[in-house]
């Protein structure tokens, strides 16, 4: 592979990138993490974050739901509340009866 920012010399470095590309001040915040092990999300150092707020009745994939995720998100709170909206609301209505 070559180096993702000089495309110049072989990647010998994290991040697809070459020694001194990777050294270089400013570069490697360019490039995401490539490693599976890297810290991803709105999570603390231990994995854990904060329940949200409130549960919210929007249907996923719907624009209203993008966007309390996208709120959520923000406020580095968890993306998924226990009592949202499920997916398949008739379903869930034939299980209740």
């Amino acid at each position: 592979m070559i180096c993702r920012h000089c495309n110049r010399v072989p990647a010998n470095r994290p991040r697809g990138l070459c020694w001194s590309c990777y050294y270089k001040p400013g570069v490697r915040e360019l490039y995401p993490s490539t490693s599976k092990f890297a810290r991803r999300g709105v999570e603390d150092r231990i994995g854990r974050v904060p329940l949200p707020d409130a549960p919210t009745s929007a249907v996923p994939g719907s624009e209203e739901k993008v966007h309390i995720l996208m709120e959520r998100a923000r406020k580095r709170q968890g993306l998924w509340h226990p009592a949202d909206a499920p997916m398949d609301v008739e379903s869930c209505k034939l299980g209740v009866a």
